[in-house]
């Protein structure tokens, strides 16, 4: 394990970003994957930048993430 150094007011400043990037990043979570798994999918067909495989493997994606323990823990 490397030991890093640095002054007390990165560290925290940096906790303090991690801090928010984990509340952020879990109230987006939330919002996006409680829409049912074709409407996600429809909304990124309807924008026309996205192939069929990538719009197959994001429905069967989120499908499996729903089923996983992850997903049944929350």
């Amino acid at each position: 394990m490397d030991i890093v150094t640095l002054p007390k007011y990165e560290y925290d400043t940096l906790a303090f970003q991690a801090k928010a990037f984990r509340a952020i990043t879990g109230v987006i979570a939330n919002a996006q994957t409680e829409r049912p798994v074709a409407d996600v999918v429809a909304r990124f067909a309807d924008t026309k930048k996205y192939s069929d495989a990538f719009l197959t493997d994001l429905g069967e994606g989120l499908a499996d993430l729903r089923k996983s323990k992850t997903w049944k823990s929350r």
